[in-house]
């Protein structure tokens, strides 16, 4: 195999290895983010293989890397068909995503059309060069699908892409140069092309890959060892690196009074279903409100992004206080209450009623009088109904709180 094609395989395939895991790590909760992820990571591993398969040290093994090429061959096109499913679970989810992203979503159905089509070319008998030309625009298609796979994901969050996923990219692409290219030039003047020295290279590039695009995760295990009797210090550095992470994703130059309605609403849902989680919650475009910047002025706090964060938390909270019906109880059954309860016992005081097992020792009485209502009244789907509507209520009580900020400025 050529040095120029090689090099442009290793570029290709280590590309595609990094961008399924980013993938992955953007959301570990995401069905459509480890179908997309998996199929970038199998079709680099495809890459490797056929890479592998011309320098093999016996027939045998070239067999046994052939056969294994035609597994992860067909593991990307079964990767799509989940995430089109992952994408679409409703016909209604489907209709938002496409209003949306509707360029994004029609590159993603062109891309997969373009894939499988180029995946059944693979399958004829065309000619070697054909073949490898095939096989290189195949992994890009699936880079260009990757990258619009992580806009939807994006988009749906509120958040800003190409800060985040450039930095990613860019950490990793010299992550894996530093420590790949030092195997690289011992086999270019000492060893030449082999089976071993691809291996190590490959191993090594994917290694420093791995690590940096889940460096932040390393390291907070890394720290829970070193900082084992220091839980605070602890604490206090991971909160460091969720607001460094957050920094990357918040889209400062949305425009959040001007959003439609509908919009807003669903930024608000996922702001308060994050309340317990203030990393997350750093990342949320609601950080950037009026309201919020105007609370930190008040009370002279620098804007920072965990500032933000606090703030944002605080100012749910209170709107879902303002949801409380008049009186000095803590707690009530009655229609009048449905809102509330579906917010606060579940974002302010954290119960998650339909878990197996809850700790109820820490709960007061109101909350335990609340999970017992939860468990034996409400099902699991009317409690999420009363929480999307509850939060279109929380929505306009903060845009109505951030347009009277602008309009007293």
């Amino acid at each position: 195999m050529p040095l120029t094609q090689l090099t442009f395989i290793l570029i290709l395939s280590s590309s595609l290895f990094w961008l399924g895991l980013y993938l992955i790590g953007r959301d570990f909760r995401s069905p459509m983010l480890w179908m997309a992820g998996a199929s970038q990571l199998s079709y680099s591993i495809n890459l490797v293989l056929n890479v592998l398969d011309k320098y093999a040290p016996s027939v045998s093994l070239a067999r046994t890397l052939e056969n294994w090429q035609i597994v992860f061959t067909l593991l990307p096109i079964l990767c799509w068909i989940g995430l089109l499913v992952a994408v679409a679970p409703r016909e209604h989810a489907w209709r938002r995503r496409m209003l949306r992203n509707r360029a994004v979503m029609h590159l993603l159905i062109v891309g997969t059309i373009f894939f499988a089509v180029g995946i059944a070319l693979l399958q004829l008998g065309i000619s070697t060069p054909v073949r490898l030309v095939v096989w290189q625009l195949l992994a890009v298609n699936l880079l260009v699908l990757g990258t619009a796979v992580s806009a939807i994901d994006a988009t749906e969050k509120g958040e800003a892409l190409w800060p985040h996923y450039l930095r990613s990219f860019d950490y990793s692409f010299f992550t894996a140069l530093l420590f790949g290219g030092q195997i690289a030039l011992v086999m270019r003047f000492a060893t030449g092309i082999n089976f071993a020295m691809l291996i190590l290279l490959f191993a090594t590039i994917g290694t420093a890959i791995i690590v940096q695009t889940f460096s932040s995760r390393f390291t907070t295990w890394a720290d829970e060892i070193a900082f084992f009797a220091f839980p605070s210090r602890r604490q206090e550095r991971a909160l460091l690196r969720a607001s460094a992470d957050a920094v990357a994703r918040v889209d400062e130059g949305v425009d959040l009074i001007g959003l439609a309605s509908d919009e807003f609403a669903r930024l608000t849902r996922k702001a308060l279903s994050e309340m317990g989680n203030l990393p997350k919650l750093a990342a949320s475009p609601l950080t950037q409100l009026p309201l919020v910047s105007a609370h930190l002025h008040e009370q002279g706090i620098q804007a920072d992004t965990l500032a933000r964060a606090t703030t944002l938390k605080q100012l749910l909270a209170e709107s879902i206080g303002r949801l409380k019906p008049d009186g000095e109880r803590p707690f009530g059954t009655t229609d009048a209450w449905r809102h509330y309860n579906a917010l606060y016992f579940p974002y302010v005081k954290g119960i998650r009623p339909y878990r197996r097992h809850i700790d109820t020792e820490h709960l007061d009485t109101p909350s335990r009088d609340a999970l017992n209502w939860f468990r034996t009244e409400v099902p699991l789907r009317t409690l999420y109904n009363w929480q999307t509507a509850a939060a279109r209520l929380i929505a306009r009580d903060l845009r109505e709180r951030s347009l009277s900020v602008n309009g007293n400025r």
